[in-house]
């Protein structure tokens, strides 16, 4: 009986992190490596770092570079190949991309110190104890969450307009005496920085005193401080009813915070929210870990664009709001690890189709005031299990010159697990 040849090796590739210091800040074994190569990818600016005895074949990106990359990186069977990449390729980096996009090498990263470590090591922060958040290709709202008092943030910025951008949005919040710093050319011989509060620093560009010179490569750091009536909005499911923008159709703060604790968000995950109303579910899962996915179903198409005017407000503008009707509109969606149904429960069908479509160990939470859903929930228990739970909030409101308790209408909550088997 004849055997199969065996499988040739993978092929060798690696990646190497390099800082604005260029060929000097190196490494001995990451320069061995490059004198080695037969051919060197990177983006312009890092190849113009090397010097003239790397005589590999120098290869800069294309743009688009997602689409080219795999077959790019196998052109050239049998070659020594370097990937060129600024700072540590590991943290918002190339290495990552290459072994998710072309995983057959045998892949080797160098790593240099990322422009994090730069900027903490030159401001004296502990680096585990520092918030980082990338703005490259993020809109500016993804930072709001993170405002914080004695909050430490680095944020790596796309261009030389963002650090005013990001003052603004602290103004903005109520986080005027933050501190910011930027940092420019974090290694080099013309790195910069310059320093002034959320509060002074200029609507457009930099403050007068900022040292001339390039300021494409900076990272910002913000030490948030804030001022005398800062917006506090916790990360902590159960946000006020104030921050949101609503008709009244709306999970309100008490029983919102229950039902998340019951559809406990975990990072990575996906909630369907079906019939988003305010977006408020959604909105809060996904302000729980920046990882989290979220999918937010609202038939009506003005309370659609609410959801989205909320979700960049609260800070997550990757809110995925479509318009349509349940169940129609979830055909297609990705498996979700947690349904919440706010609305459109009597639709037929809908419960059995989300049980269906939920991944095994997810959670479907379903939330009614009427008697008439309260029957579908009724159903949904003898049929998958779970609990079904009485929500009763009662607050203390005026009656003439006295006060007494005023309760707030019931909700039932049926809640479920999907088991793994």
């Amino acid at each position: 009986m004849s055997t199969a040849p065996p499988l040739p090796p993978p092929e060798r590739l690696t990646v190497a992190g390099i800082g604005a210091d260029g060929w000097p800040g190196l490494a001995d074994a990451t320069r061995d490596v490059l004198l080695g190569a037969d051919v060197v990818f990177g983006g312009d600016r890092q190849l113009d770092l090397l010097p003239d005895e790397v005589t590999a074949r120098r290869v800069p990106w294309p743009s688009p570079l997602l689409r080219a990359l795999p077959l790019l990186l196998v052109k050239t069977p049998g070659a020594r190949k370097v990937v060129l990449a600024s700072g540590d390729p590991t943290f918002f980096g190339i290495a990552t991309t290459i072994a998710r996009v072309a995983p057959g090498f045998d892949l080797t990263v160098l790593p240099h110190p990322s422009s994090v470590s730069l900027a903490c090591a030159r401001l004296g922060w502990a680096q585990q104890d520092t918030e980082v958040i990338s703005l490259v290709g993020r809109p500016p709202a993804t930072l709001t969450p993170s405002f914080s008092p004695g909050r430490r943030l680095l944020v790596l910025v796309p261009d030389e307009t963002t650090p005013a951008v990001v003052a603004a949005s602290l103004r903005e919040h109520g986080f005027g005496p933050s501190e910011l710093t930027a940092l420019s050319n974090l290694g080099a011989d013309d790195e910069s920085r310059v320093s002034a509060s959320a509060g002074e620093w200029p609507a457009e560009g930099y403050p007068e005193h900022a040292p001339r010179g390039s300021r494409a490569l900076t990272v910002l750091a913000v030490l948030c401080r804030p001022g005398p009536a800062p917006i506090r909005l916790s990360r902590v499911p159960g946000l006020p009813d104030e921050a949101y923008e609503n008709d009244g159709q709306l999970t309100k703060h008490h029983v919102r915070a229950v039902t998340l604790s019951v559809l406990a968000p975990e990072p990575g995950e996906l909630l369907w929210d079906v019939g988003g109303g305010a977006g408020s579910i959604g909105i809060e899962w996904l302000r729980t870990h920046p990882a989290c996915r979220a999918v937010s179903i609202e038939r009506d198409p003005e309370r659609a664009l609410r959801i989205g005017r909320n979700a960049e407000m609260l800070g997550v503008p990757h809110l995925d709001v479509r318009v349509g009707s349940a169940p129609a509109e979830l055909a297609g969606l990705p498996t979700p690890d947690a349904i919440f149904v706010g609305g459109g429960l009597t639709s037929p069908g809908l419960i059995d189709l989300c049980w269906e479509a939920l991944a095994p160990g997810g959670r479907m939470v379903a939330n009614v005031t009427t008697l008439e859903s309260e029957m579908m929930l009724a159903q949904a228990l003898d049929e998958y299990g779970g609990t079904l739970t009485r929500i009763e909030i009662t607050r203390a409101a005026p009656i003439g010159r006295f006060t007494g308790w005023r309760p707030a209408m019931p909700v039932t909550q049926w809640a479920a697990w999907k088991g793994t088997v």
